[in-house]
């Protein structure tokens, strides 16, 4: 589920559309969540479908921590990559706001950190890394942590719409990082190494 305070635009030629902030979004906030609607597909299903399917599923899905495809049924879906994202996906299954994400800016995540089958160069100009590769989250994950663990801290002190959408154990488990219980997980656990 994205945040609701969203919506589709156009971007350009070479990227296509993407996703756009209607009011401003606070560092902490959850910009997304995984949730009941969404659907996930086995190696196995994909391996059944028709290539039509199989391009449109890997165009449009990330993989998870375990090698299976997640297809988000909203708007998500249109997330565009950049090396310089406001959101980023946390090891709980859910993205949160790493900056103030303003009125009007288009919110972006590191596609780094979905287990990408193939590299690729991205569109939205240079950048030190010149291409999103399948191991990223390998090489990437301790500075990504630390962008995630500094937004985790404004977390219980913003408005998050996002909330209903969480499992009990995804409040437990925000319960016990604010209450110093538990650690903020590493993203690197998302990280499926493929075979």
């Amino acid at each position: 589920m994205l945040h609701p305070h969203t919506e589709l635009r156009f971007v350009s030629q070479d990227i296509g559309y993407g996703i756009f902030a209607t009011q401003d979004i606070p560092k902490g906030t959850i910009t997304w969540v995984k949730d009941s609607l969404d659907r996930v597909f086995t190696h196995a299903e994909v391996q059944k479908m028709n290539e039509a399917n199989v391009d449109n599923l890997l165009k449009y899905t990330y993989r998870d921590r375990n090698g299976d495809y997640f297809f988000c049924w909203d708007l998500t879906r249109y997330v565009n990559h950049s090396y310089e994202p406001n959101s980023m996906l946390t090891a709980l299954d859910f993205e949160i706001a790493i900056k103030d994400i303003k009125t009007g800016d288009e919110i972006t995540n590191d596609y780094g950190t979905f287990n990408i089958i193939e590299p690729f160069k991205c569109a939205n100009g240079p950048h030190q890394r010149e291409t999103v590769k399948p191991d990223d989250l390998t090489r990437y994950y301790g500075e990504w942590d630390e962008l995630i663990n500094e937004a985790m801290n404004f977390e219980d002190k913003v408005s998050q719409p996002l909330m209903k959408f969480l499992t009990e154990k995804q409040k437990s488990d925000l319960k016990q990082i604010h209450n110093g219980t538990m650690k903020v997980p590493s993203v690197l656990e998302n990280y499926f190494p493929d075979k």
